[in-house]
């Protein structure tokens, strides 16, 4: 009886097809058995292909589990608009809760912080765009006046999600709903406009 190790013989699988099965596999694989199982072997023998394949394409487990994981988590993180600069704000760091909860998110993350000069060039990329796309979510607050005109959009964003990527990272503690919504209410504490002070007024 075959085993999901060698199940499947090698396919002369190429191009796009040979890179999506691959991605699938690793993918599978991390949710499965966690970063450390994710193995080049492994995921060509979960893919059908020959693992020289899978070398001479990615060149190393942290490219290929790299690539597998941004291409898989790419739409993860949509930017909302509510309308609301708070409902925003919920809905995007929900998602990103979730994400980070998961084992690909996880391990994405994990990876990211590893020291590997292979990977420079990629992981620091991945997080600062995503995250850049949010600042557009305060944008719109300050445009509409929910907040004040000299909020620092990135730091609004690095404020809340500091915290979760620490929570993966170093305690291990849960992400819930719970925390987003104090972590969010918190930095838009600090970013409300304040009373209008009349023209010629010293502000106190």
């Amino acid at each position: 009886m075959s085993t999901p190790e060698s199940a499947a013989p090698p396919l002369r699988r190429r191009g796009e097809r040979m890179r999506r099965a691959v991605l699938a596999a690793a993918v599978d694989l991390l949710s499965s058995r966690g970063l450390a199982g994710t193995t080049v072997g492994a995921v060509a023998r979960a893919a059908g292909v020959h693992e020289t394949s899978v070398y001479r394409r990615w060149g190393t487990r942290e490219n290929l589990i790299m690539d597998a994981l941004t291409t898989e988590l790419d739409a993860a993180l949509p930017v909302p608009d509510t309308g609301r600069v708070r409902d925003d704000l919920l809905a995007f760091f929900s998602a990103l809760a979730r994400l980070l909860a998961s084992p690909q998110g996880r391990a994405l993350l994990r990876l990211s912080v590893e020291h590997d000069d292979t990977l420079e060039d990629r992981r620091g990329p991945y997080w600062g765009e995503r995250l850049g796309r949010a600042v557009v979510m305060v944008r719109r607050g300050v445009e509409r006046g929910e907040l004040a005109a000299d909020t620092d959009p990135g730091l609004l964003i690095e404020a809340v999600s500091g915290p979760l990527f620490v929570r993966v990272l170093l305690s291990g503690a849960p992400l819930d709903d719970a925390l987003v919504r104090g972590l969010v209410d918190l930095a838009l504490g600090g970013a409300r406009p304040g009373p209008a002070v009349p023209p010629g007024a010293r502000p106190r």
